[in-house]
């Protein structure tokens, strides 16, 4: 395999992690108004996208092959149970 068709792989490999860390602590923001968020923006996307590419990559290793959805299933959970717990669990409702 050749520099470029490794890179390719590599940003597929990771571009769920990157786009749910772009869009989650955007999204939380809109929909937790009252909340104030633990982090920046920035620090928030960067940590999600740390831990996603580390689940991704030890999803890959566990079954052996790229695209499993409990990969993917593991990685909404992970990221979206960690942006949760950054708004302290708070809901727009003060439960």
């Amino acid at each position: 395999m050749g520099f470029w068709a490794l890179l390719n792989h590599t940003v597929n490999l990771l571009a769920p992690a990157f786009w749910l860390a772009l869009l989650l602590p955007a999204i939380s923001r809109f929909l937790l108004k009252n909340c104030a968020p633990a982090h920046s923006y920035q620090a928030q996307a960067a940590i999600l996208f740390a831990v996603g590419s580390v689940l991704l990559v030890a999803g890959m290793v566990l079954f052996g092959r790229d695209a499993k959805i409990g990969t993917y299933l593991a990685l909404v959970l992970l990221l979206a149970t960690l942006q949760w717990w950054w708004q302290r669990g708070k809901s727009p409702r003060g439960r």
